[in-house]
């Protein structure tokens, strides 16, 4: 409770005081709520209420304090009713898949896979998730992480992610899943369809609010050459989840 709130309570209750001593026999009507000195337009009496109230100008169906839970946002502003809950801010990372398996590489055809995350953010003002580590490699040879955005390629050495739903090379990947009250989305290098890239350390996902559960799918694509070493091919790599404020 604010301190201008307790002063507006204190106030308020010094002047029921004065009132009831200098007119005693003023009483509320229990069925109209009205006395000589009151009025209430609406009978219902509390924090909440859901009687309308409505001008020229605005609609009120419910106050927030009715509402059992839900949210309402635009592009400047964000509001998510229910009971309390406390303030301290809160961010959970999970990574829901932490192996992934190419499978066999092939230079006649490009190999994807996908792997998945969510990201959880309460009360902060949103987060960033950043990815970080080598392309795969086997022994000295990696092959060509795509620094510069682009489409796949068979039969030249690529490797490449991307955040969002694919068609080409093949149909694999998703869109980030906002579920009910998530907010977030790929990184704008990482959020064009069929176009892929990776530079270790960029970010590849963000929100920049509050946010229930989002899901997001890294789409994997690698693609190599006839000259391409042959052998087991490992790629370590890391998710950095930051909450911003």
């Amino acid at each position: 409770m604010s301190k201008r709130f307790v002063r507006w309570v204190a106030v308020c209750t010094a002047l029921v005081c004065a009132v009831s001593q200098f007119v005693p026999t003023a009483f509320a009507d229990p069925n109209t709520l009205v006395s000589p000195n009151y009025q209430f337009t609406e009978s219902d009496l509390g924090g909440g209420g859901l009687i309308q109230s409505n001008s020229a100008n605005f609609q009120s169906s419910e106050s927030i304090g009715d509402a059992v839970g839900g949210n309402s946002a635009s592009n400047n502003f964000q509001v998510q009713a229910g009971g309390k809950t406390t303030n301290d801010p809160a961010l959970t990372f999970t990574v829901n898949n932490g192996n992934v398996s190419f499978g066999n590489f092939s230079a006649g055809a490009p190999t994807v896979t996908t792997a998945s995350f969510t990201v959880i953010n309460y009360t902060s003002y949103g987060y960033i998730v950043q990815i970080a580590g080598n392309a795969p490699s086997n022994g000295s040879h990696t092959i060509t992480p795509m620094g510069t955005t682009g489409s796949s390629v068979i039969g030249t050495e690529q490797f490449g992610i991307n955040l969002v739903a694919n068609t080409s090379p093949v149909s694999f990947g998703a869109n980030p899943n906002l579920g009910s009250y998530g907010f977030g989305a790929a990184a704008p290098n990482y959020a064009t369809p069929n176009q892929f890239r990776y530079v270790s350390g960029e970010t590849i996902a963000t929100s920049t609010k509050s946010s229930g559960q989002v899901t997001y799918t890294i789409s994997y694509l690698v693609n190599v050459g006839s000259l391409t070493p042959g052998g087991q091919y490992t790629s370590n790599q890391v998710l950095i989840c930051t909450g911003t404020y």
